[in-house]
């Protein structure tokens, strides 16, 4: 769609809206949102600032538009505009207040972190320089580990891909890249499976010295007397069986 002014005219806005609640047609409902589609993306634009989920807000925009449309009371003697647009701010900023967190943030915590972003703009122009923690605090009568949680929590706001550039001196090197280390103990895992699947080329006895020796931790000495062989009967059969597994498990 061809977007060239925001503002829609108003009388013929006025006309539509009492049409539709005369008649309830859709065909008016959907001739109104048309006309209202480039100031919808304007002011979604201010939210997203052409981030991923700028189309989400438009469509929440939309949303916030039906409802004034439905909403609308002329008697009241206000115009349409002047009653939409609140309406689709409102449920814009509804939404990102409670939808777009890559965590969940306790209600509070959002809150205090709009209320922090607006008090550092305003002690910004008033101090010249970036304001510090405990002066925001101070400003908003708030303790200071309130504002730090807060600021800590606004973090969770929008999340990052893995698969995106760590940074610009990064050379490409993706976040994925850096997170996590090998777990040596999945190795092991595999290993015990490769073992498990070799173990038919053992005797009984062959696998009960094992049993023994490697599993209950016995001593060589003790292992023979369960088995009732000596320890360097044990030892030998021990070294023998190792062996054979070996082999059958490197094929």
């Amino acid at each position: 769609m061809k977007r060239q002014s925001t503002n829609p005219k108003r009388d013929e806005v006025e006309r539509l809206v009492q049409d539709f609640r005369k008649t309830g047609s859709k065909a008016i409902e959907r001739e109104i949102v048309e006309k209202y589609e480039n100031l919808i993306h304007s002011i979604a634009w201010k939210y997203s600032k052409g981030r991923a989920f700028h189309e989400d807000i438009v469509q929440v925009g939309r949303i916030g538009l039906l409802g004034a449309i439905r909403r609308f009371d002329q008697t009241v003697g206000k115009s349409f505009n002047s009653f939409a647009v609140p309406t689709i701010i409102g449920e814009i900023k509804h939404y990102l207040r409670d939808k777009t967190w890559s965590v969940h943030v306790p209600r509070g915590a959002k809150e205090l972190g709009i209320k922090i972003k607006k008090a550092k703009e305003e002690l910004t122009v008033a101090l010249q320089r970036t304001p510090e923690v405990h002066e925001i605090a101070n400003y908003l009568h708030v303790d200071k580990k309130e504002v730090l949680e807060a600021m800590e929590l606004g973090q969770a706001y929008y999340s990052k891909s893995i698969e995106m550039p760590i940074d610009q001196e990064s050379e490409g090197k993706a976040i994925i890249e850096t997170v996590g280390k090998k777990d040596r103990a999945y190795e092991k895992v595999l290993k015990r499976l490769d073992v498990k699947k070799a173990l038919h080329v053992l005797s009984n006895r062959e696998k009960r010295i094992l049993y023994y020796t490697y599993i209950q931790e016995k001593s060589q000495r003790e292992t023979g007397r369960i088995v009732g062989v000596s320890q360097m009967h044990v030892s030998r059969i021990q070294r023998n069986a190792i062996k054979k597994l070996r082999e059958a498990v490197l094929g």
